[in-house]
């Protein structure tokens, strides 16, 4: 059987962790519109 391509946690929180989001404006965006919607913001 075929296993994906595990990518290490590191890379993972500095792509899509709460830093890497508040660090541009369009991230920014986001966090701000899961707030607005209620939505408790998970990241990793």
């Amino acid at each position: 059987m075929h296993y994906p391509h595990k990518i290490s946690r590191t890379k993972k929180i500095r792509k899509v962790g709460f830093r890497a989001r508040m660090k541009t404006r369009k991230g920014r965006n986001i966090m701000n519109s899961k707030r607005r919607t209620g939505r408790r913001i998970r990241t990793r």
